[in-house]
């Protein structure tokens, strides 16, 4: 579906132009325009690119933060919007490949995230670096990321992407291929305690047994009827669900529901899988400088470590009304 290909703009100090609308969602991997945060892109130096992302002051899942910050997953999302745009169009990556996460992270800055009179506009720019390639085809990148607000550097980001041939992912899947999830959604931990205003979005459940008298334990709580989370249908449960999951479980750990994220640093071990019982598990928090809080949430699948998110969430403090 080349026929989608952006032409990449050229002229000189007009970041405007990087906002005016959505790119075209099969080059973010987005089935809903709603959820396409890329607004454009353009060529700065060699392997370097600047990408405009629109980040809504309403968006319908991560919404608003103690009502004075955009969500700071907002930020992690535009990191795997923009990597998948130019392993597109500038890697020259056709559609249908899969793409597979080995790490990515984020840190951004309290004043960067806070909400002003309208829409955030924000410049990524993206380093593509570590290209790998077999038989003249891209099998591996990575994008160093900074985000700039208004001029001013607000964040940066990390991403470590695999690319893989259809036909390959499907022998590396085998019957995990076809996986779909459980029809069964455990029940949802108490929304308030993990950030949330309705249990719809909650990705946390109560584990059963004895793990459930252990404190910062959780089940991942799968529901793919949700339209952000599950946008179009997966083999396993997507990255930024298990993200979500470490910074809900991260928030109830903490006692702290209205925290605001300020860095998560994700590592996949595996797939996570959709039908296999998820077990999540938040570390002893450590205190740091300005009301920071750190510790990490595990993901294990029949006892193996499918994953890790470092988390970073920052006291804000009473939420405005």
């Amino acid at each position: 579906m080349q026929a989608d290909r952006l032409e990449f703009s050229t002229r000189e100090n007009e970041e405007v132009d990087l906002f005016e609308r959505t790119v075209p969602r099969w080059l973010v991997h987005r089935t809903a325009v709603s959820e396409v945060l890329i607004t454009g892109v353009r060529p700065h130096r060699r392997d370097v690119y600047r990408v405009g992302a629109q980040w809504a002051r309403g968006h319908s899942y991560y919404g608003p933060v103690a009502g004075r910050w955009h969500d700071p997953m907002l930020l992690g999302e535009s990191i795997r919007q923009s990597g998948l745009l130019l392993a597109h169009q500038a890697l020259g990556i056709p559609q249908g490949q899969r793409f597979v996460t080995r790490t990515t992270s984020f840190e951004i800055t309290e004043e960067g995230a806070r909400l002003a009179g309208g829409p955030a506009n924000v410049v990524l720019e993206v380093t593509l670096r570590d290209i790998r390639c077999r038989r003249e085809h891209v099998v591996s990148f990575a994008c160093d990321v900074l985000a700039y607000r208004g001029g001013t550097l607000i964040g940066h980001g990390y991403a470590a992407t695999d690319c893989v041939a259809p036909a390959v992912y499907r022998r590396l899947r085998g019957e995990r291929a076809e996986a779909r999830p459980s029809c069964t959604v455990v029940p949802a931990a108490e929304p308030g305690l993990v950030g949330r205003g309705r249990e719809f979005d909650v990705v946390l459940g109560v584990p059963d047994g004895e793990a459930g008298n252990d404190q910062g334990v959780h089940l991942l709580r799968v529901d793919a009827t949700h339209p952000v989370l599950f946008d179009h249908p997966v083999d396993h449960v997507p990255g930024m669900l298990v993200m979500e999951a470490a910074r809900q479980a991260a928030l109830a750990r903490l006692g702290l529901p209205h925290g605001l994220l300020v860095g998560c640093e994700a590592s996949f071990h595996r797939y996570v899988e959709l039908d296999v019982p998820c077990v999540v598990s938040a570390s002893e928090p450590t205190v740091g400088e300005l009301g920071r809080r750190g510790l990490t949430v595990e993901f294990r699948q029949g006892g193996a470590l499918a994953g890790a998110c470092a988390v970073t969430i920052l006291d804000a403090g009473t939420p405005r009304a």
